[in-house]
């Protein structure tokens, strides 16, 4: 099992460099437990960057969904990242109907249908991001009780991220920013997916920004119900501020955007060190 657990923090260190820094915040004991939680994330995220066919993607989530329900026995200790997931959730007492949950959210990866309202986007982050956010924190205390956190952390930390990979994922065809917002600023999907909006889509990203700086400010406004133990789960959140500027300032919205990664890493560190997000 120390081996699973080591694939793991590799993986995240490599793909999730972000929560893979939030994570040396926490107890040494805990830490391996979040690597198995974020590994398994960015597991099924992949299925829809990688999977050529939504059937062949249905197939890989499907496998993920029988293994959490203890239905794939030899092959889940085949695969380091299901047998840390397994191993974590007995130890951690973690329910499984939220990792359930997380599968079917990432289901729509596999559709280029595009998000037709604001609502279905922020739900899409509160079954994405927020779920992770909440488990981190019963990983952490699991009598920690911060689902009222969790829900906008989530979707301010979901939105900051699509709207980063707004570039990335209108050169696949993928259209996160819904349709209805689209339309409000005059923007057609097909201008997004073409790359011909130009600085007309601005106004669009900048109104999924105002949304998210609003669920940050929730956040913030009920951060004295976090428990101090489970803060590390909630630092990634650190980066959301500093992305939405960067964003904002981005002349060309389908030039992507970075910010340097001592840049994150302080950020991150100046939470911690503060306690808030």
């Amino acid at each position: 099992m120390h081996d699973a657990y080591r694939h793991c923090e590799a993986l995240v260190r490599e793909a999730d460099h972000d929560r893979f820094l939030a994570s040396l915040f926490a107890p040494a004991d805990r830490r391996p437990r979040l690597h198995a939680l974020h590994a398994f994330n960015l597991e099924i995220a992949r299925v829809g960057q990688i999977a050529r066919e939504a059937l062949a993607g249905e197939i890989r989530l499907q496998w993920w969904r029988d293994a959490l329900a203890g239905r794939q026995h030899g092959e889940v200790n085949a695969n380091p990242v299901a047998a840390a997931l397994l191993d974590t959730i007995v130890c951690c007492a973690l329910p499984s109907a939220p990792l359930q949950d997380l599968i079917d959210a990432r289901a729509r990866d596999l559709y280029a249908e595009p998000i037709d309202t604001l609502a279905a986007l922020e739900t899409f982050g509160q079954q994405t991001a927020a779920t992770l956010f909440e488990l981190a924190a019963r990983i952490l205390d699991r009598r920690a009780a911060v689902g009222d956190v969790a829900a906008p952390a989530g979707a301010a930390y979901a939105l900051a991220g699509l709207l980063q990979a707004f570039p990335q994922h209108a050169a696949r065809g993928r259209i996160y920013v819904p349709i209805e917002v689209l339309g409000r600023h005059g923007v057609r999907a097909e201008e997004v997916t073409a790359a011909t909006a130009g600085a007309r889509v601005k106004p669009a990203l900048a109104e999924i920004a105002g949304v998210a700086r609003r669920h940050l400010a929730a956040v913030r406004g009920r951060w004295g119900e976090v428990p101090p133990a489970v803060g590390p789960a909630f630092l990634p959140l650190a980066l959301v501020e500093p992305l939405l500027a960067r964003i904002e300032r981005n002349p060309d919205p389908f030039r992507p955007i970075e910010i340097a990664p001592w840049r994150r890493q302080w950020a991150l560190w100046r939470a911690a060190r503060r306690g808030v997000v």
